[in-house]
C-alpha cells in the first residue's frame, strides 16, 4: 500500500520541521511538501497533488480559510485536517461548513494529530475533545437542522450507523463491525441524513454529539 501523501502548510518554520519528523515516523505516511503561506500552499496542493492538507488557519497572503474555499475548485481536492491554536467557535464552524474532515488545538498531544490523519483518510471526521462542546453548541443554534420528531425517528439501526460514521468509521470499516453490508450501510445512512435534514459530514457529527451518542460509545 502506498503511503499517505502529506503537504503542511504553517508559517512557522520550526512547527513544520517538528511535524515532518512527526509524520514522517509512521511508516505509512509521507511529507511531500511544505508552505509558509496560503499561496504557496495552493500552487503545492496543484503541483503534487496530495492526498491530505495540514492547514493553519492564520497564514500570509491566504489565511487558511480563503484557501479552504479555494480548495473545492480544484478537481482532486485534498482531504483537510486543521491544526490550529485558535479554537473559537466562529473559526471550527467556518472550517467544517467549508469542507475540513479534521480539528486539531496545537496544543494536543502528538499522537491526536496521528489519529486525525488516519481517522479523516478512512473517511472519517475527527474533532479535537476540546473543541466537541463548541460543535454541539452550534449545532443546537442552526435552525435549519431540526431533531426527530414523531413519525420520523431513527430505528435503532439508523442510530448505530450514524454514531459509527460520527465517530470516523469508514463504510466498509461500519459493515464490519455491525455485520452488514457496505450497501446497507449505505442506504441507512442515506436514509437517516434525508429523515434528519442533515447536509454533510459536520451535521452530521454535530447531532451525535448533541443527542450524546458519541460520549456513550
Amino acid at each position: 500500500m502506498s503511503a499517505v501523501r502529506i503537504v503542511i502548510a504553517d508559517d512557522h518554520a520550526i512547527l513544520r520541521q517538528g511535524l515532518r519528523s512527526l509524520i514522517e515516523s509512521e511508516p505509512d505516511l509521507e511529507v511531500v511538501g511544505e508552505a509558509n503561506d496560503g499561496q504557496a500552499a495552493l500552487e503545492q496542493i496543484e503541483a503534487l497533488r496530495p492526498d491530505l492538507l495540514i492547514l493553519d488557519i492564520a497564514m500570509p497572503k491566504m489565511n487558511g480559510i480563503q484557501l479552504l474555499s479555494r480548495l473545492s475548485s480544484l478537481f482532486a481536492a485534498p482531504r483537510v485536517v486543521v491544526l490550529t491554536a485558535h479554537a473559537e467557535t466562529a473559526y471550527l464552524r467556518q472550517m467544517l461548513a467549508l469542507g475540513a474532515a479534521g480539528f486539531v488545538v496545537k496544543r494536543s498531544a502528538a499522537k491526536d494529530l496521528i489519529h486525525a490523519i488516519r481517522t479523516v483518510m478512512a473517511g472519517g471526521t475527527y474533532l479535537d475533545p476540546g473543541v466537541m462542546g463548541m460543535v454541539a453548541s452550534g449545532f443546537s443554534e442552526q435552525k435549519k437542522v431540526r431533531t426527530s420528531r414523531e413519525g420520523d425517528e431513527l430505528s435503532a439501526r439508523e442510530r448505530e450507523v450514524l454514531t459509527e460514521v460520527a465517530l470516523g468509521f469508514s463504510n466498509k470499516e461500519i459493515a464490519g463491525r455491525l455485520g452488514i453490508s457496505v450497501k446497507t450501510v449505505e442506504t441507512h445512512k442515506a436514509n437517516l441524513m434525508d429523515k434528519l435534514r442533515l447536509n454533510g459530514r459536520a451535521d452530521l457529527v454535530r447531532y451525535a454529539l448533541l443527542q450524546g451518542w458519541l460520549s456513550d460509545s
